[in-house]
C-alpha cells in the first residue's frame, strides 16, 4: 500500500479534533518539552493578564502553553509541550 493511498487532507481530522478541543483539559497529563516532567494541566502555573495566558512548568518554569485572543483569532502556542495524554474515561 502506498502512502498516497491512505493520505487525506486535514479536513478529515475535523471530527476527532472537535472531540479533543471540547474536553476538559485540566486533568490531561502534559509533558514539558524542557525538563520532561509530566503533570496534570491543572497543576501547571498560570500567568494570565490582558495580553493572554501562559501556563508554565512548575519544575523548570518553561512556558508549556501560551494563548492569546485577537479580534479575529484565538492563537495557541504549545511548543513547550512535548506530549499530552487525555484519559477519556474521565470525560
Amino acid at each position: 500500500m502506498q502512502t498516497e493511498d491512505i493520505r487525506l487532507d486535514g479536513n478529515a481530522a475535523g471530527g476527532p479534533l472537535r472531540e479533543l478541543f471540547a474536553m476538559d483539559m485540566t486533568a490531561a497529563l502534559a509533558t514539558c518539552s524542557g525538563c520532561g516532567t509530566a503533570r496534570a494541566v491543572g497543576a501547571l502555573l498560570e500567568y494570565g493578564h490582558e495580553m493572554g495566558l501562559i501556563l508554565r512548568c512548575p519544575h523548570c518554569n518553561m512556558p508549556v502553553l501560551r494563548m492569546v485572543r485577537t479580534p479575529k483569532f484565538l492563537r495557541v502556542d504549545v511548543t513547550g509541550l512535548s506530549f499530552i495524554s487525555i484519559d477519556e474515561s474521565v470525560s
